[in-house]
């Protein structure tokens, strides 16, 4: 840095990550996961039917994921240090990818095992796979209404959240199932209902692993419009150019920002520096949901000076 140019740092806020202020709820959730996992266990063994099978091993991984959350934001919370300025809040972000490559597993499986019982169909315990399933409807429907406000904040939250709604749904479809076993005597209508819960996994782990690798290649947030930004930045008294803006995710809910600002020398020695990152802060913070921001105020001409300097 040149001297006589001054640099600007946004206002900072308190680094706790989205998900750990839903710590609780996740809890709750992985309580009743394992006990529905360990109830449709049983129900398999005693009913002997492949869909309550692939919606246990489906809420299995459900329990692993949550755990990984939860590890991840005890991970999280450490302090930063020296060498990891961030601290540890991308542990949440590798935490969601760990658990889409396991859903992926889940999804799998279940098909391979699903194709297999459609070639060689077996007898089931309809009635009582109709328990089991209700059993796991009903403690699922009580996790998504735990977890139905964190997961518009975090990630991981958001991926439990998901993998919640595909056991409902994968329940349903156990019940459904057993139903038509009972009603037509076709024993495939188990099979199909596992393949069911197979799609069911597919599509929402995509999603879940795409929003993760976005934060892990720092891709813009996906609510923040970087040419709105630049013109709201532009847009104020005395700034004459923008360069070197960047925004990306550290991790869910901590948003950052940085640009270089150019502003002409007359505004900088009227109003003084403080007073314009206070302008610019006061743009973002009205019209964008930043977490952290970083300016660098420079007067005309510096951007060419420091271009030199770096050849």
């Amino acid at each position: 840095m040149g001297a006589g140019h001054s640099h600007g740092a946004g206002h900072a806020h308190g680094h706790g990550t989205a998900t750990a202020a839903h710590r609780g709820r996740l809890r709750v959730a992985l309580g009743i996961t394992v006990l529905v996992l360990a109830t449709e266990v049983v129900g398999s063994a005693l009913t002997d039917s492949l869909a309550l099978l692939a919606d246990a091993g489906h809420m299995a991984t459900d329990a692993a994921g949550i755990a990984m959350a939860l590890l991840a934001v005890h991970i999280a919370g450490r302090p930063a240090s020296e060498r990891r300025t961030f601290g540890y809040a991308r542990a949440e972000i590798l935490a969601a990818v760990l658990n889409a490559v396991l859903l992926f597993g889940v999804g799998a499986f279940i098909f391979a095992e699903g194709i297999s019982r459609l070639i060689s169909p077996q007898h089931f315990d309809g009635g009582a796979t109709i328990v089991f399933g209700l059993i796991g409807m009903v403690a699922n429907t009580v996790s998504l209404l735990v977890l139905m406000r964190g997961q518009k904040e975090s990630l991981n939250v958001r991926g439990a959240f998901l993998e919640v709604m595909a056991d409902a749904l994968g329940s349903l479809a156990v019940v459904v199932a057993a139903g038509i076993f009972l009603a037509t005597g076709w024993r495939q209508a188990d099979a199909v209902a596992s393949l069911l819960i197979g799609l069911l996994i597919v599509p929402r782990t995509w999603r879940l692993l795409r929003e993760a690798v976005d934060v892990l290649l720092e891709a813009a947030p996906k609510n923040v419009d970087m040419a709105a930004v630049r013109r709201h930045i532009e847009g104020l008294k005395g700034v004459e150019g923008l360069h070197d803006l960047h925004a990306w995710t550290i991790t869910s809910g901590m948003p950052v920002l940085s640009a270089h600002v150019v502003v002409s020398q007359d505004v900088l020695e009227a109003v003084g520096y403080e007073k314009m990152l206070h302008d610019l802060q006061g743009c973002l913070g009205t019209h964008f949901d930043v977490e952290h921001c970083t300016f660098q105020l420079e007067p005309a001409g510096h951007a060419e000076h420091e271009a030199r300097l770096c050849h």
